[in-house]
């Protein structure tokens, strides 16, 4: 089994879900509801993970909230 961590924003103009893994090309959806957008993140990355040539990019470490005065 394989965990991947997604990072998701809601895009408020489409009303939708938006999810991507960091560093993974090709490994992004949309969905009108998080259980969607997670279903279909699933199944992308089940499909870019049949490909031999599938590589990653980055390792996703963390997420930083900046203070700007």
């Amino acid at each position: 089994m394989n965990i991947f961590t997604a990072v998701v924003e809601k895009d408020l103009d489409a009303n939708l879900y938006v999810g991507y893994v960091s560093g993974f090309p090709g490994a992004h959806s949309q969905g009108e509801t998080l259980d969607e957008l997670q279903s279909n993140l699933s199944e992308v990355i089940e499909m870019l993970l049949g490909d031999e040539a599938t590589s990653f990019e980055t390792v996703f470490l963390c997420i930083q909230q900046i203070m700007v005065s």
